[in-house]
């Protein structure tokens, strides 16, 4: 009897203790636990094998090893991640949490928005559920997840940091062939190897595609707090049309030939105005002509804003994202009046 008594204590100390240790541990758990948890699966290591051209000292091409990181959007295998992670890419190795490494196509990249989407082949692979990008709210938390200086190759794990979102909707213009517009700026740490991985919310919900951080003038320093990604409601957007047709069209035609004023052109030609795109010719049927464009005109606005040469209005195009059949707003200046057109922009 006694015996069974020291038995039945033992078991039930046994049970508490548990019981404790497992509220220890589920009192560290907290939103953010829960969203790594959550997330993790679904992010991946990008080890790619580049092409490049070196010119010393003669012209070849050589392989450059890099890292980035992607996320898996659908059970189908499909990743999103930056296109400068596989720019001129010859092979692309995907390594899933637990070390599963696969070949990855490249379905289409589109080097404007800086984003690729990419395809493994199998079926039921972990994937990221999306939030809505434009509920973003300035302070909420969120968690960056990626592969930075390739520590991710080393555990087969994403590494994760933290911080909060502290500012949206920042719109960067065309910098160096790239258009940043609406982006995210978060604090959570962002180094080289992060580009192309997720930004996550404290659902574990994917918010933005990590692209870029500044460094200040040290551009070897890493982060410094102010890391930006990619809106997922705009990343969703350019991947549907890269797994539709493989490429995004931004191949407008204007149809006109023209040239920049400036004074002494305009006063050679005793032109009314000094700045501007002057039309010398509108070719017929085009979507200049059918706006009713003519010869002579003096092209001074587009999208309300200044032009000066055609470049501007190429660079507007690129900017505003606008695509074939997109109208867009041009002021003219035709017998000494301003007059407004709409123009639908044709594919080249």
């Amino acid at each position: 009897m006694i015996k069974n008594i020291k038995i039945i204590i033992l078991i039930t100390l046994a049970f508490y203790s548990l019981i404790a240790q497992n509220n220890k541990v589920n009192s560290r758990r907290n939103a953010f636990t829960n969203a790594i948890e959550i997330a993790s699966p679904a992010v991946v290591s990008m080890n790619v094998t580049q092409l490049t051209l070196k010119r010393f000292p003669f012209p070849y091409v050589d392989e450059v090893e890099s890292s980035g990181s992607g996320v898996i959007i659908s059970p189908d295998g499909y990743v999103l991640t930056n296109d400068h992670v596989v720019e001129y890419a010859e092979k692309i190795i995907v390594t899933l949490p637990g070390g599963e490494e696969y070949n990855a196509n490249v379905v289409g990249s589109d080097a404007l928005t800086d984003l690729a989407l990419l395809k493994l082949d199998g079926t039921n692979f972990p994937y990221i559920e999306m939030a809505n990008s434009d509920e973003l709210i300035i302070g909420e938390w969120v968690i960056a997840l990626g592969n930075p200086f390739g520590l991710f190759n080393i555990n087969q794990q994403p590494i994760a940091t933290m911080g909060i979102v502290s500012g949206k909707d920042l719109d960067f213009g065309l910098q160096e062939g790239k258009v940043f517009q609406g982006m995210i700026q978060t604090d959570a740490a962002i180094n080289p190897g992060n580009s192309g991985g997720p930004l996550v919310n404290s659902l574990g919900e994917l918010i933005g595609i990590n692209t870029f951080i500044f460094t200040g003038s040290n551009s070897s320093q890493g982060s410094v707090g102010i890391g930006f990604a990619v809106p997922i409601n705009r990343a969703k957007a350019i991947a549907e049309e890269l797994k539709r047709y493989g490429i995004i069209n931004r191949k407008t035609y204007f149809g006109i030939e023209g040239i920049q004023l400036y004074p002494k052109l305009s006063s050679y030609y005793n032109l009314p105005l000094n700045e501007g795109v002057y039309i010398v010719r509108v070719v017929e049927n085009s979507p200049a002509y059918n706006a009713k464009l003519t010869t002579d005109d003096i092209i001074v606005s587009v999208q309300n804003q200044k032009i000066l040469n055609l470049n501007d209005i190429n660079n507007i195009i690129k900017v505003n994202d606008l695509r074939p059949g997109d109208k867009i707003l041009i002021r003219i200046f035709r017998d000494g009046k301003y007059i407004n057109r709409k123009l639908k922009l044709g594919n080249l």
